[in-house]
């Protein structure tokens, strides 16, 4: 289904990608961090709706990414594989996930991608992008990632954020009163899971 969807691939890359649910799923047994339902649809609740970002902007080689609440290490694990030549700092406040996406990263021998116990808002570096998926409303994160842009773009679309969310958005987003677009996942993959899903991009400079 990935190589469907991303047919580029490279032969490292797609076995990468092969060895993800397995270390999941070693990972889940001892470390409570996907639901078994989630687990049993791991490609696609977890890779193909983290690799929707990748839908929207592609990121350039020695970009700089930042993940703000991984959880267990989505949406970064799948787009550090995905863009093997872009930087990736991937943060959570819990100690045990961050052991988990050190755990995986190393097994996939990803040189691109740090892992960081902390609060987000307390993140000392600048990115041209933060992903993340659901993490709170709007209006906090936005709050929390503040002052965390890179002041040059060098991508299709503004520093800022991209985050992955479902649901009707409409007022959540007008709550944080900037500009924002948002691209319908479903308009990416065919299955019913995405129909209610979206990737939203907020410019943060100015």
């Amino acid at each position: 289904m990935l190589s469907e969807h991303f047919p580029e691939l490279s032969p490292i890359q797609v076995a990468q990608f092969g060895q993800l649910a397995s270390l999941y799923a070693y990972w889940n047994e001892r470390i409570n961090l996907i639901s078994r339902r989630d687990i049993e649809q791991f490609e696609v609740h977890h890779l193909l709706h983290s690799l929707a970002i990748a839908k929207v902007q592609a990121f350039l080689p020695n970009a700089r990414v930042m993940d703000a609440g991984t959880g267990g290490g989505f949406p970064g694990v799948p787009l550090a594989i995905l863009f093997p030549e872009t930087d990736f700092l991937l943060v959570d406040s819990i100690g045990k996930k961050i052991k988990v996406v050190r755990e995986v990263c190393g097994a996939l021998q990803l040189k691109n991608v740090r892992a960081e116990q902390n609060r987000i808002e307390q993140v000392g570096e600048r990115f041209d992008f933060v992903v993340s998926r659901a993490v709170t409303r709007m209006a906090p994160f936005s709050a929390w990632v503040k002052g965390k842009f890179l002041r040059e773009s060098h991508h299709r679309l503004t520093n800022g954020i991209l985050y992955l969310k479902g649901g009707d958005l409409q007022e959540e987003l007008d709550e944080c009163r900037r500009p924002y677009q948002m691209f319908s996942i479903a308009d990416f993959y065919t299955d019913d899971f995405f129909l209610t899903k979206q990737v939203v991009h907020m410019p943060m400079l100015g």
